[in-house]
């Protein structure tokens, strides 16, 4: 089986990238340009997205290669010239990137990474970033709705097994986290991204054994510190009577029971039963786990309703993103050496110029941002950072920790409309008055 990894993934990406790339090289196209990533518009009910997404971006970056087995498999189909072919296994790039950080509100319309290298290197790195930076953005949003809704409970990453494939399931836990997710269960994105994991049993543990307190007595000496126990797979209640039993007969050896978990049925009256069964057991500390297909929606609806739970476990709907599962990025050519470049196709025109994004606040919140050309002096703060100068990074990266914490900071500043999780709120973001004269100026061009 084949996976992507630093050899190979030049070839991830599209093949009109590699002919137009041919044919600018035929025609000694080397000069400098500059493209922007951003998204054209919104899904219906978002406010806001987080930026995410970075890290992988700049990883692929600064690894780019076409190694001698890509090659051979580009020249297996007779479309380029050996000199391309050179051309190609020499590339490496050079470029500049700017970008906003990780955890950052952003909005649409908003550039939130620029690229300006030599022709060919620039548009090589389209469908990549596309795919790495809107997939996580769009993750990362949604997690951070499910924060909102969450309030001052905790949620974990349970998306794993719902996910689109393994990247994606590596990806997406990551991007939870920036959102706001406490950990998740997914081992491998512990590993390489230093996440808490966590977890608890399956049903199939529970149905393993002789009866339900069997296994879960099993389990808790198993796991003395850390037990957490499915209680669903029979009756829920008497689950948590049983529960109660061996959690006190247990108690005395020094073991915990740490939550009891609920993954099916009517959650808030089951979760109502369950924590006065074990209170009146004397197990007011432990924790009660929600699971089970939810959403920002539901966990709202379940903590308006003053439900007793401690912490949700949320899969399918957070690493799918299902009501909003994709997001309109892309990556336009915007500058290059003769000067800035406008798309005025109906619905997706561009906004041309090397670009800033400036963010003014007041009284605590965000107010409205500016988009405005790299030349002007604008009000506010400069969200576009330089993270990469002729194709080396300038430093490490920020740590998944620092960019939940921005994240966080973030949704406190924003509007309280735009936290809402029903409806649509309109953030203003302003053209300043120089891109403004450059648009009309290059439609007056075009005509």
């Amino acid at each position: 089986m084949s996976w992507v990894d630093d050899s190979n993934a030049a070839l991830l990406t599209d093949l009109y990238e590699l002919t137009m790339a041919a044919s600018y090289h035929g025609h000694g196209m080397s000069g400098r340009a500059t493209f922007d990533l951003f998204v054209r518009e919104l899904p219906p009910r978002r406010n806001f997205m987080i930026a995410c997404g970075l890290e992988q971006a700049l990883q692929y970056i600064e690894n780019l290669t076409f190694e001698s087995d890509s090659i051979d498999y580009l020249r297996s189909l007779s479309l380029f010239s050996e000199d391309f072919l050179t051309y190609l296994s020499e590339l490496s790039f050079t470029g500049d990137v700017w970008a906003i950080p990780e955890g950052e509100v952003v909005f649409e319309r908003e550039p939130f990474l620029r690229v300006t290298a030599p022709l060919i290197e620039a548009q090589l790195l389209e469908p990549f970033l596309i795919n790495c930076i809107t997939f996580q953005t769009m993750v990362a949003s949604k997690a951070a709705r499910v924060a909102i809704a969450c309030r001052d409970r905790s949620f974990v990453d349970f998306s794993l097994r719902r996910d689109h494939a393994a990247d994606a399931a590596l990806k997406a836990a990551r991007a939870a986290f920036v959102g706001g997710a406490t950990g998740t269960s997914n081992v491998l994105a512990g590993k390489f991204y230093g996440l808490p994991v966590s977890g608890t049993m399956a049903h199939s543990y529970v149905m393993a054994f002789e009866d339900e307190e069997a296994a879960f007595r099993a389990y808790m000496q198993d796991f003395p510190e850390a037990a957490v126990l499915l209680i669903d797979t029979f009756d829920i209640e008497e689950g948590a009577r049983r529960a109660a039993r061996v959690a006190n007969d247990l108690r005395d050896q020094g073991m915990r029971l740490r939550g009891v978990r609920i993954d099916s049925g009517d959650l808030a009256p089951r979760a109502r039963s369950v924590r006065k069964i074990l209170d009146e057991a004397g197990l007011e500390d432990t924790g009660i786990i929600l699971s089970g297909d939810l959403d920002e929606y539901r966990i709202k609806d379940l903590l308006d309703d003053d439900v007793p739970v401690d912490s949700f476990g949320v899969g399918t709907q957070l690493g799918t993103s299902a009501d909003a599962p994709t997001l309109g990025g892309v990556y336009k050519l915007v500058a290059d050496d003769r000067g800035p470049k406008i798309k005025l196709s109906a619905g997706k025109a561009t906004l041309p110029g090397r670009k800033q994004v400036y963010r003014v606040e007041a009284e605590g919140h965000y107010q409205r941002d500016v988009i405005a050309l790299e030349s002007e002096e604008v009000e506010g703060r400069s969200l576009l950072k330089r993270v990469m100068r002729d194709g080396r990074r300038l430093g490490p990266p920020p740590s998944l920790s620092e960019a939940q914490s921005l994240c966080r900071d973030s949704l406190t500043k924003l509007p309280p409309a735009l936290r809402s999780l029903e409806g649509q709120e309109d953030y203003q973001v302003d053209y300043s008055a120089g891109l403004e004269a450059m648009i009309e100026e290059m439609k007056a061009q075009s005509r």
